[in-house]
């Protein structure tokens, strides 16, 4: 299958549902809201009801696992319902979900309309307030089915949290096979839970660090043949794709600018890699560092102001600051070890990274000023991370000795450590954007705390 085949845009129609008398108006929370802070050291029970109609049941058992792995939420075996079927356009009978200790409620109906196409209604309730917390009705086309759970999922996420969802995303990777001399790589795309995997045909070059864009479905990626690098671009949608040329020395490491003009990369020449930027629109090549040492792996912060790289210009690999323009070049990382891969939060908080010290390699983030630094994860081999567009969860790939590497999961607390749900070997995985703009109406739980920048309208 062509990597494009399952990457085509989707128009999602999204209605706010009508309130039936006994309701609250949809969207609006009535009562105090359901609150989900970091302090929470209990998931929230939420009861999701098999939804009514075609897919229902699929659509609901997709919801349940996006909101189970994102560590915030407990879903209760509908096993232990009481009321069964309940139905999307009546109150449902509270006391025998709270009965369950189910906090909240998720119900919904699947309807196929004269075109052919589905039309999903759903509503969010809070049982112990016996309030509707939320109601909304999105339409799609029957093949994606899957979109729309997660584009409910986000729903749900970002009205309890108060943070934005990012179910409705793909991961960019390099899917793997073979080791050592016989080890072939190709680029793959994979909805975030690992579901709907396309990829490139295999060819004789390593594929590496895939990027994407900001602004659309466009990757950057890294080719490396028998005597050649080469930083390609993709167009998802499309299926276009081109070359940035021909380059005097190796390139790699590159990553789009935010606003999706420019491409940052490292440029080898001589022994001594300096990075460079390049704009899309004519091509025009600027040198923003040029000291002796090995400078790689740039990440522009998400306002284009300023970007995070790695040098070992003071002994070591460190990571390293400077604005968009090459100047005001200074460290920031201060601990021991050896700093790598550097990538800037989509908030602009934190700086995520790989470091090598004691034997292992360690997953942490630190302040963007430098401060705060936390380790995330621990193994014997593991390097790459990609954040997640609402700035809280982290991918990266991680290998033991002798093994192919897969890709894990982390989030900015350490407190969910888990395999990504892609089963096969994989490496340089990269978050893309949410795939639509959130709907505003979503709205958030006033006071939910994401310890950084988290919130659904920052």
């Amino acid at each position: 299958m062509r990597l494009t085949a399952l990457i085509a845009p989707l128009c999602l129609a999204l209605a706010t549902l009508g309130a039936q008398p006994a309701m609250a108006q949809s969207g609006q929370p009535a009562g105090e809201d359901v609150v989900i802070s970091e302090g929470v050291l209990r998931d929230l029970p939420i009861a999701i009801a098999p939804f009514q109609g075609p897919r229902g049941q699929e659509i609901a058992q997709v919801i349940s696992a996006n909101l189970e792995r994102s560590g915030f939420f407990d879903p209760i075996d509908p096993a232990a319902f009481i009321q069964q079927n309940p139905g999307v356009d009546v109150e449902p009978q509270f006391a025998q979900w709270t009965q369950i200790n189910a906090q909240t409620l998720l119900v919904g109906q699947v309807n196929v309309d004269g075109d052919g196409r589905l039309r999903v209604n759903f509503r969010l309730w809070d049982t112990v307030q016996q309030t509707q917390l939320l109601g909304f009705q999105f339409t799609s086309t029957p093949e994606n089915w899957r979109r729309v759970a997660h584009k409910i999922s986000d729903a749900v996420y970002q009205r309890l949290t108060g943070e934005l969802g990012y179910f409705d995303t793909r991961i960019v990777f390099v899917a793997e096979d073979g080791r050592g001399p016989n080890r072939t790589t190709r680029l793959g795309v994979m909805d975030q839970d690992g579901f709907n995997p396309s990829y490139l045909p295999a060819t004789d070059a390593i594929v590496m660090t895939p990027r994407f864009s900001s602004t659309h479905q466009r990757v950057t990626y890294m080719a490396l043949g028998e005597d050649y690098t080469r930083i390609y671009l993709l167009d998802l949608e499309t299926g276009r794709q081109e070359s940035l040329g021909e380059f005097e020395g190796v390139v790699f490491a590159p990553r789009f600018s935010p606003d999706g003009r420019r491409i940052a990369f490292s440029l080898e020449r001589g022994g001594n890699s300096d990075i460079y930027v390049m704009t899309l629109q004519g091509r025009q090549l600027t040198r923003l560092t040029s000291d002796p040492g090995i400078d790689t792996s740039p990440s522009f912060s998400p306002d284009g102001s300023r970007i995070v790289f790695n040098s070992d210009r003071g002994g070591r690999p460190r990571l390293y600051v400077m604005n968009a323009d090459g100047s005001g070049q200074r460290p920031i990382s201060s601990g021991s070890g050896n700093y790598h891969t550097p990538v800037w939060s989509p908030c602009g908080d934190m700086i995520a990274f790989t470091k090598q010290q004691g034997g292992r390699f360690h997953i942490g983030v630190m302040n963007a000023s430098g401060g705060g630094e936390r380790i995330l994860s621990s193994s014997y081999y593991q390097e790459g991370p990609t954040w997640a567009p609402n700035g809280r969860y982290l991918m990266f790939f991680r290998g033991e000795a002798g093994e192919s590497p897969h890709l894990w999961i982390t989030d900015v607390t350490g407190r969910i450590l888990r395999p990504a749900p892609y089963g096969g070997a994989a490496s340089d995985p990269a978050w893309s954007p949410l795939l639509d703009p959130p709907a505003a109406d979503f709205g958030g739980a006033v006071g939910a705390s994401g310890g950084s920048c988290l919130a659904a309208g920052g």
